[in-house]
């Protein structure tokens, strides 16, 4: 089987503000929204940070027993949808859940998977969404995985509904 690479701006290993749970975070690298006061401006250029084979990012995901997910954040994973979702894939073999940030809104994301594939496999596999642009004129530090107002969390594997609190 040939590697598959994803671009990664970098890796948080235990993260519990990512997400529900203790999750490793996954920051990939290129984002074309360029929101104003993004958290993470060093992940906007599509040419920086480093190339990583999936597998060793699943194999650092193995190690740890306590991990409940992976979180896909950014940049904007949907830009490299191919090699999240075969990351999604095998975290999911394991039981474990997949969040997704996203700087689209969902209803964006729907019409974008009608003519690629890659973007329709990546949101098959997520479990839980966050999506809309951050807006610093919205900007909230008392919501719960979301940096602005605008921003909704969307469970998209109804499974996942009682199981986890989002509020």
């Amino acid at each position: 089987m040939v590697s598959e690479y994803l671009r990664v701006s970098g890796i948080v290993e235990e993260s519990i503000v990512d997400g529900p749970g203790l999750r490793l975070t996954v920051f990939t690298q290129g984002c074309p929204h360029h929101c104003p006061g993004c958290h993470n401006p060093q992940t906007h250029s599509f040419e920086g940070g480093k190339m990583m084979p999936i597998e060793e990012i699943f194999h650092m995901y193995c190690e740890n027993p306590l991990l409940s997910g992976i979180t896909f954040s950014g940049g904007e994973p949907f830009c490299q949808p191919a090699p999240l979702y075969r990351l999604a894939q095998m975290v999911k073999s394991r039981g474990h859940n997949v969040m997704t940030y996203t700087g689209y809104i969902y209803e964006q994301l729907q019409t974008m998977a009608e003519t690629d594939q890659a973007i329709a496999r990546l949101l098959s596999v997520t479990d839980i969404l966050v999506d809309g642009p951050y807006i610093e004129a919205q900007r909230d530090l008392d919501l719960k995985f979301r940096g602005s107002a605008n921003q909704r969390i969307l469970i998209l594997n109804k499974k996942l509904d009682k199981l986890i609190d989002l509020n």
